[in-house]
């Protein structure tokens, strides 16, 4: 059996603890360097720098930059995961608790790396795709999730249809957000926003459907 060709070569992960402490202060200064200067300007001797650890450190763990930005991006999409499971796992218990807590907890992570999250997607080019579409994928199968129990509240004529609506809509939503050069600042606005997308998707899923199909 091949090897998938897209497939990025994995590094060698930690197996100890002080390992493990070490990779997560790589991976930081990475990210912050990443963030706050761009990918092309982060390099292998200014990660090594920051993260108070030596070249000779990362270079055990990662054949290249490229295989460190494979990590970064990793790191951020599971983070991400994460943070919206544990967002749904405590909503208010209700169809408008999972839909607040789902806006809100996208817009804070799209807010999070604003700068250095589109830029990953694209240096990493179609690999860094299929590995945010299985992002995406799973934040979508947790808000179904979430929302399961209260279904029956829905009034659209296919509930799991209008969830999915709803789910790419937030999720298109928030990215284009952190896309805008004119995006409102600060946690208030963004509360505010996330406030309204979840409104919109209540709205939208305990309102009927308009157009009906035609007797025949």
């Amino acid at each position: 059996m091949t090897e998938e060709p897209d497939r990025p070569a994995p590094y060698r992960a930690p197996r100890q603890a002080r390992s493990a402490a070490t990779l997560a202060r790589v991976l930081q200064a990475a990210e912050e360097i990443a963030s706050s200067s761009g990918l092309g300007e982060m390099t292998i001797t200014g990660v090594a720098e920051r993260a108070g650890v030596s070249v000779g450190t990362i270079y055990r763990r990662f054949e290249d930059k490229e295989q460190l930005i494979n990590a970064l991006t990793e790191r951020m999409l599971e983070r991400r995961e994460q943070y919206v499971a544990e967002q749904l796992r405590a909503a208010e218990p209700s169809l408008a608790g999972v839909l607040d807590a789902y806006a809100h907890a996208l817009l804070q992570s799209f807010a999070d790396s604003s700068r250095l999250f589109p830029e990953l997607m694209h240096a990493r080019g179609t690999r860094a795709l299929d590995r945010g579409a299985r992002t995406i994928t799973e934040i979508h199968r947790l808000l179904l999730e979430a929302a399961g129990p209260y279904t029956d509240r829905i009034r659209r004529s296919d509930a799991e249809t209008a969830l999915d609506t709803v789910a790419r809509a937030i999720l298109g939503a928030c990215f284009h957000d952190s896309l805008r050069p004119d995006s409102p600042a600060g946690d208030a606005a963004r509360r505010r926003y996330a406030d309204e997308l979840s409104d919109m998707a209540v709205a939208y899923l305990l309102t009927s459907d308009r157009r009906r199909t035609a007797p025949g």
